[in-house]
């Protein structure tokens, strides 16, 4: 008996994928397609909590107002990665999928648009660049320069510390962790070290749920802790009524309210944010000095991730070459770096390759077809973008402490017994989330590996590139002084 899928080899589809020549069918890679959404698709609740509910230096919400528009920021975060999802279907035919990146969102929310006199505009405008340059870096062939430039070990390092500061955030969203009333230590646990609250509850069955999936390797893990927790939360408030939390009700949820969304579930998409950038606006709001080195701190967290995710996945998938290399390997970061600058133009900050796409080729997917499909999947969610309204962070913020804990695991990537990188290293891991900074973190690691370097004669180890990043980070943390010297 012959199948649809038998009948799809020697199509056009079949031939323009390459899936019969990849050893997939059609089926397989539809299959695979929407395995990958339902892994990564925790990005369009997450998201808008991380850009959605901080406020820019100039006191506004993303889009404007006074109070955080949830569902349009998920319809949009929807939308970037639906497109950029087909685009690198169609453009590279590789099965990795796209969305805002974790980690580059709290970079933008925390350590950008937070700044005094930023707007949301200026802090998109600002990704816009970023992703500008690195598509100019990859299509002059810059940026494998670049990749070797920074020592291994701060990489690793980057990634770990945005790892620590994610897992921070959500601990702190979710009121897990907080300052104390009394002030007698910078933070506590939950309520004068108590967990004795609902919303509480909630966070702790999210984080046990979503763990004991993921070690038992189920497929969308956090996905199903989410939508477990807020089922949970939904039927708290149902029977308590507990209402947000306050300096009265210390023990309300700390966000979102968990009800349902007065307009049902299925609503026509809000695109408003799209295009709500400003290209130079930054320049003018915190000048041009801090400007380059947003733009670096943004590029520096964004440019490596995707090399080692395409590769990771194209080994998963048999794609790669005897050096390692995925098919395509350009057309891949070319994609990559459109995204990051239309996720700036979207106003959802970067978008990036998801390491979840694994999860897709290891139901099978190897071929682009797989991310159109992940990509259409996506566009369809931006239909359903009110739900997010029904998601309080005590069922989300236990997603960011997972993801957290998987970008943590590269600190083995290190070698702690070598000082000259370790002390760095460490720096830059600590500092992210002490300093509540992504960028101070980097700034830091840099500049005490140049300066370690030259303290032990290793002049010559240091690229040009790092001597100039460290000089610039030294004015960046004395801009203040410097401004007040040049009377600015």
């Amino acid at each position: 008996m012959t199948t649809t899928t038998d009948r799809a080899s020697g199509s056009a589809i079949d031939r323009f994928f390459k899936i019969s020549q990849r050893g997939s069918t059609l089926g397989t890679e539809v299959r695979g397609g929407l395995v990958t959404f339902f892994t990564m698709s925790y990005i369009i609740v997450l998201n808008p909590l991380i850009i959605g509910t901080v406020k820019s230096g100039d006191g506004q919400f993303l889009g404007g107002g006074d109070t955080p528009n949830l569902a349009m920021v998920a319809a949009t975060t929807a939308l970037v990665a639906g497109l950029m999802s087909i685009l690198m279907g169609v453009v590279a035919n590789f099965p990795l999928a796209l969305a805002t990146g974790l980690g580059l969102n709290a970079v933008v929310a925390y350590s950008i648009a937070a700044l005094p006199g930023m707007s949301w505009q200026d802090a998109m405008g600002i990704v816009v660049l970023e992703g500008l340059i690195i598509l100019l870096l990859v299509t002059t062939g810059l940026r494998q320069a670049v990749f070797r430039a920074v020592p291994r070990e701060l990489k690793t390092a980057i990634s770990v510390g945005i790892g620590l500061f994610i897992a921070f955030i959500g601990l702190v969203d979710a009121g897990f962790v907080r300052i104390p009333a009394s002030l007698a230590t910078p933070v506590e646990l939950g309520i004068g070290g108590s967990l004795g609250s609902w919303p509480l509850l909630v966070f702790v069955v999210g984080l046990f749920v979503a763990v004991i999936l993921m070690v038992r390797k189920v497929r969308g893990a956090i996905l199903i802790a989410i939508v477990s927790a807020t089922v949970l939360a939904f039927l708290i408030e149902l029977v308590g009524d507990l209402g947000a939390k306050s300096a009265e009700n210390p023990a309300g949820w700390s966000l979102a309210v968990p009800h349902w969304p007065s307009g049902g579930i299925v609503a026509a998409p809000d695109f408003s944010l799209v295009g709500q950038f400003s290209l130079f606006g930054s320049v003018k709001s915190i000048g041009v000095v801090a400007v380059i080195l947003l733009v670096f701190s943004l590029l520096l967290a964004d440019f490596f991730d995707t090399m080692g995710t395409m590769v990771a996945v194209g080994g998963e998938a048999g794609l790669l070459d005897k050096d390692g290399n995925p098919p395509n390997t350009t057309r891949i970061l070319v994609v990559d770096s459109i995204a990051a600058a239309a996720g700036g133009a979207g106003s959802v900050s970067s978008n990036t390759s998801y390491i979840e796409s694994a999860s897709g080729v290891g139901d099978g997917a190897r071929t682009g077809l797989a991310s159109v499909v992940t990509g259409l999947a996506f566009l369809l969610a931006t239909f359903l973008a009110p739900l997010v309204q029904l998601v309080p962070f005590e069922a989300a913020t236990p997603a960011l402490v997972v993801v957290g804990f998987l970008m943590v695991t590269q600190i083995t990537g290190i070698d702690w017994r070598n000082y000259e990188v370790a002390i760095p290293a460490f720096l830059t891991i600590i500092l992210m989330p002490f300093t509540y900074s992504i960028t101070v973190g980097i700034g830091a690691g840099i500049i005490m590996f140049v300066v370690l370097k030259v303290a032990v004669g290793k002049v010559r180890e240091v690229h040009p590139f790092m001597w100039v990043t460290s000089a610039l980070f030294v004015v960046y943390f004395l801009i203040g002084p410097i401004k007040a010297w040049l009377g600015i």
